[in-house]
């Protein structure tokens, strides 16, 4: 029988994923991006957690590359209709304004993009990298399309434009690729809790100071004790599903293993990123020395 071959998308991410000569220049960046943060000092974690959009709930990257996208796409379209006859002779002018517009959003979505990128691994920082490449060209060429415009050369601009264009939309597959194929961005958390019942998991003397993995009905759940509370939240960090086991509290925070996110140890609001979504906490109490724990409403 003969062997189905992957549709060319498949191996453009498969190739893409296992170049590892990107990642030397992948980690030159991530460390520049990491000076760069450093030097922002007590202003840092305010300036990350914008970028990251932690305050939205969930990255803001994703909702800002709309901005340029739907920018140049409506500057290729004015151009377009601006060669037919009779067109109104503002389109020029309200095109480049656009992509001014389009240019603006893509300084927004790679300041936000590259935020996001810094903590990914492997196949998933590889594709990053390429994706945040064709989409510097692309911001390139806007520009020049932007200028040879104002200098009334207009036909150059329009082709500069629509050949960034292009590479957008090449960049914009690439991104998708990494949300839906590696699931950059995507809440990891895993399965919550469900139910009003409570359930023993484990002697309250069994808490030592370090936590302690218990599983409820399939559900697997860290307790850590702080300042004589017990808590219970998820197993998974929800930025890239770093074990919390291996976690720890610091100044009533629940701090991430991998990327140093911070939750608060009562909601598991996110209080630090790079992680947007929060971590799942459960209520605990402990009943005849054992420590029981309930789920929350779906």
């Amino acid at each position: 029988m003969a062997r189905q071959s992957q549709p060319f998308p498949d191996r453009l991410r498969t190739t893409l994923g296992q170049q590892e000569w990107l990642d030397r220049p992948s980690y030159r960046l991530e460390h520049g991006l990491t000076f760069l943060f450093a030097a922002l000092g007590r202003y840092r974690d305010r300036v990350s957690n914008a970028l990251h959009g932690t305050w939205l709930g969930h990255p803001l990257h994703p909702a800002l590359t709309s901005v340029p996208t739907g920018a140049v796409a409506t500057t290729v379209a004015m151009d377009a209709a601006g060669l037919l006859p009779g067109h109104a002779p503002g389109w020029r002018d309200a095109s480049r304004f656009a992509l001014g517009v389009g240019i603006v959003g893509s300084v927004g979505a790679a300041a936000t993009g590259l935020t996001d990128w810094q903590h990914t691994h492997e196949r998933s920082r590889r594709i990053g990298l390429v994706h945040g490449a064709l989409n510097g060209v692309a911001t390139g060429l806007y520009a020049v399309s932007w200028w040879d415009r104002r200098r009334n050369r207009h036909l150059r601009g329009m082709a500069s434009s629509a050949l960034g264009y292009g590479l957008t939309l090449g960049s914009g597959y690439l991104g998708g690729a990494l949300v839906f194929g590696s699931a950059a961005g995507v809440d990891r958390a895993g399965a919550r809790l469900s139910g009003d019942r409570w359930t023993p998991v484990l002697p309250a003397t069994a808490l030592d100071g370090q936590p302690r993995r218990v599983e409820v009905d399939g559900v697997g759940l860290v307790l850590y004790r702080n300042d004589g509370r017990v808590l219970a939240v998820g197993e998974r960090c929800p930025h890239l599903g770093a074990p919390m086991g291996d976690g720890w509290i610091d100044r009533d925070r629940i701090v991430c293993p991998w990327h140093g996110s911070r939750f608060a140890c009562e909601s598991g609001q996110v209080l630090r990123g790079p992680a947007t979504a929060p971590l799942p906490s459960y209520p605990v109490r402990v009943r005849d020395g054992l420590v029981e724990v309930r789920g929350v409403a779906k």
